[in-house]
């Protein structure tokens, strides 16, 4: 099964459960399985992806190159900062040949699908939201509080004091949030005021296209990008709704490739170094890196992906970015020993395997340096979907759950509202909408100290977050057993809440 990074990370509020996107090619052979079976000749498999790993010098980079040309490979791009080549090949044995080649320290395929775009059906709508046609102006209050007009459907805002803290500070238009995603339609009424085109591109393939419009969601249309963008910056202008930091900037970086939504390596590690060369402050990555749910560091080509993501992320990091990730959605224990993962790899045919999350992590939400968003819904309890795990969720934040916790009216929808494109509004629910949440916080903290390290901000919306303890008795929203969860640690750092839920007050305070 394709999964669109709308299952993964957010949920359509009108797909049935258990509904996803399929698409099946074949499993393709692995470059080891190739040579155990003998050689064949080179560029008689399917053209893939590689990243190829050597040491961050012009002359490792350099050598590199070369040794992808010997190897019959093509150089698509190269970034010397973190010694890591991306190139196309057609041979099954490149990979083999690039690991058995001088200097280089791991390489490894990025896809099990050949680089031809697969076909895909989107499956279901969203449940739209249509501004109202009459009085649609923001609501004065008395105090002098500005309201937008859909503001009342949004009940994450006063969940993490979002509400309270714009009235200290909306942040600053000196930083912004690059939303790493499948592309944002800064055409929206709701997001052109805040919407950086200088700090936005298309990553797909692994070179940034900076071309006008290239970061937009199209002609797929996804509008998972859009969604999550509005959470962090919708300005308070009296159209729709107010974001988590409605003074802040908001860029686009679109990573998905056409027709399927997949997000691969060399888009993500193109979108980090571009945040990085461009100013970024903070990305927001409410994804998972396919084809692998897990990538296992222990795999010849999978090792190669996971030291590749986390150079380029741990040199954006250096350069002053920080990176808040979404936990997903699979009611999953991160801090297990052993998981079952059925679904890699999503381009092709998956095959069950069982994975120790240590070694294989679910990138980018598991690696070092980043800040890991668990979902609540409108009561405040974990999300029924949220993954979790004790040190493995840093804090939490209002992501929905339309199924068992319900807003008070006059909200509508335990699912979070925000832009769409096409100037339109909706409701979706995953730890994709958590994530941003957290980032518009950070924004805010940024915004009131420009000098504070990605580090430090990390550890601010740690120490600045609500504790939350563990829900009482067991967990077990469904009542059934299907979505029960073991909550662990204390009422200060758990398992479903890391350090707590954001908080914005404290956050401009």
């Amino acid at each position: 099964m394709a999964l669109s990074p709308l299952s993964r990370r957010s949920r359509l509020l009108a797909v049935p459960a258990g509904v996803t996107l399929t698409v099946s090619l074949g499993l393709l052979p692995s470059a080891s399985t190739a040579l155990a079976e003998g050689k064949p000749a080179a560029g008689d498999g399917p053209k893939l992806s590689y990243v190829v790993n050597t040491d961050d010098s012009r002359k490792a980079v350099k050598k590199a190159r070369k040794a992808v040309r010997k190897a019959g490979g093509t150089v698509v791009t190269a970034y010397e900062e973190i010694g890591v080549v991306v190139a196309h090949s057609s041979d099954p044995d490149f990979g083999a040949r690039m690991r058995a080649a001088e200097g280089i320290d791991s390489a490894g395929a990025t896809r099990t699908a050949p680089l031809t775009p697969v076909a895909t059906t989107e499956v279901g709508e969203p449940e739209y939201v249509k501004p109202p046609k009459d009085g649609f102006q923001s609501a004065r209050q008395a105090d002098g509080d500005v309201n937008e007009p859909l503001e009342s459907l949004q009940w994450p805002l006063p969940q993490i004091r979002a509400d309270e803290a714009h009235r200290i500070s909306e942040g600053s238009r000196d930083v912004t949030v690059a939303v790493i995603d499948t592309g944002v339609d800064d055409t929206h009424p709701d997001l052109a005021p805040n919407f950086s085109a200088e700090q936005s591109a298309n990553c797909v393939g692994g070179v940034a296209d900076t071309s006008e419009g290239a970061w937009r969601p199209y002609p797929d249309g996804s509008y998972h990008g859009t969604h999550v963008a509005g959470i962090v910056a919708a300005p308070r202008n009296g159209i729709g709704v107010a974001g988590a930091a409605p003074g802040v900037q908001v860029s686009s970086i679109k990573v998905s490739e056409p027709g399927t939504s997949l997000f691969y390596t060399e888009a993500v590690v193109c979108a980090f170094m571009f945040a990085a060369e461009n100013g970024v402050e903070i990305t927001n990555n409410s994804y998972y890196i396919d084809p692998w749910l897990f990538t296992c560091r222990d795999d010849a080509d999978q090792g190669a992906l996971v030291e590749a993501v986390s150079r380029a992320m741990a040199y954006s990091t250096r350069q002053g970015v920080a990176h808040v990730t979404s936990a997903g959605n699979s009611n999953l224990d991160l801090a297990s020993d052993e998981l079952t993962d059925t679904s890699s790899p999503n381009d092709t045919t998956p095959v069950e395997r069982t994975v120790d999350p240590g070694v294989c992590p679910d990138m980018p939400t598991q690696l070092a340096g980043v800040t890991s968003v668990a979902s609540t819904g409108a009561h405040g309890v974990k999300s029924y979907f949220s993954n979790h795990g004790l040190g493995q969720i840093d804090v939490a934040a209002p992501g929905g759950d339309a199924r068992y916790q319900l807003p008070e009216a006059p909200a509508k929808s335990g699912g979070v509202l925000s832009t769409m494109p096409d100037g339109e509004y909706a409701f979706l629910q995953g730890t994709s909408m958590a994530g941003p949440y957290v980032a518009g916080v950070a924004a805010l903290i940024k915004s009131e100290d420009p000098r504070v390290s990605p580090q430090e901000l990390a550890w601010r919306l740690k120490a600045q977050a609500v504790s939350t303890p563990c829900p009482e008795g067991e967990f077990d929203p469904s009542g059934d057993g299907r979505y029960a969860a073991a909550c662990t640690g204390s009422k200060h750092v758990n398992s479903f809440y890391g350090f707590g839920i954001v908080d914005a007050l404290a956050a401009v305070r």
